[in-house]
């Protein structure tokens, strides 16, 4: 199994890299990739911890050598959100960088799993997907928009909400992975049902804004990286497992199809071995949800048709 992390050195990309050092299976190959010249020596630091994965590491503009019969390729390159930056602003900085970089997976490893990290995540997806597209490659079951840490955001807050034990709570959280797209499905936790509506009201609204509360939190020193490493390397781990024949590893990820809503939407899903195996139900929604659901398509469906035109510029 060869996992590569495009971005390897950044913020997000290096707390990735170490925690898939630490959990892919052994016998693994672990190949990272940046544009920084530092990437070689993240790679030889890694490889002081005693497990049984190989690392590589590899700079320079051309990450061909890197992905070269890959797997499973993770996508972390990009600038990171600042206080007062819109996501507008994060697109227009990150669109260049993700469509260079799949195109380089589209010629090397067209038949590995793709899972991106860099945001907007509601518009890169598609974008991603129309390159692809145009390779002629294009396998919408390979192709994961990580919007995880949405689901880990949600699962801790309720915990801590309810004194419950971090992690023993469940929650679908679907839409996209941006403000009032993300939509956590409270309705669906037992454990909730007793909960006043301002409260939930409350807690999907941290939800939502919960990459705000990061940024303005590190003060100007960077976005959530800590935890979407975690989120992403959840999510990669998953895929990982699944590829190797685990049976019934259920994510919510951000995808294409499953549903008549739009055309990408974040959705539980069984993977399989060659990606996504069966796109899930979500559920019944409560009236509040459902409100919040129909709420935000439009800018859902607006997110994507950004991702669209700059391929088809």
């Amino acid at each position: 199994m060869k996992v590569t992390v495009l971005g390897a050195a950044g913020g997000i990309g290096q707390p990735l890299s170490l925690i898939l050092k630490n959990s892919l299976p052994a016998g693994s190959s672990l190949s990272l990739y940046d544009v920084n010249p530092a990437t070689p020596g993240v790679a030889t630091d890694l490889s002081h911890i005693p497990t049984d994965v190989k690392v590589t590491g590899l700079a320079g503009t051309d990450p061909s050598v890197a992905l070269d019969n890959s797997d499973v390729v993770v996508i972390s390159a990009g600038v990171a959100r600042k206080p007062g930056m819109t996501r507008d602003d994060l697109f227009n900085i990150n669109a260049g960088i993700v469509r260079d970089l799949v195109t380089a997976v589209s010629k090397v490893c067209p038949n590995a799993v793709l899972a991106i990290i860099t945001n907007p995540v509601n518009s890169m997806i598609p974008l991603a997907a129309e390159v692809l597209k145009k390779a002629g490659v294009y396998n919408p079951k390979k192709l994961f928009g990580i919007s995880s840490l949405d689901v880990l955001r949600t699962e801790t807050f309720l915990a801590e909400l309810l004194n419950y034990k971090a992690g023993s709570l469940k929650v679908n959280v679907i839409g996209g992975h941006s403000g009032n797209t993300i939509l956590p499905l409270f309705s669906q936790v037992a454990a909730a049902a007793d909960l006043p509506q301002e409260t939930i009201e409350k807690l999907t609204t941290r939800v939502q804004n919960a990459g705000t509360e990061v940024v303005e939190a590190k003060a100007g020193a960077g976005s959530a990286t800590l935890s979407m490493a975690t989120a992403a390397a959840r999510l990669t781990m998953s895929i990982v497992r699944a590829k190797l024949g685990e049976p019934g590893i259920v994510e919510c990820s951000y995808v294409e199809g499953g549903t008549e809503y739009a055309r990408f939407i974040a959705q539980p899903v069984r993977l399989g071995v060659d990606g996504i195996e069966e796109f899930l139900s979500w559920g019944p929604m409560s009236d509040y949800e459902k409100k919040c659901f129909d709420g935000m398509l439009d800018t859902l469906k607006d997110n994507i048709q950004k991702g669209v035109d700059f391929v088809s510029k």
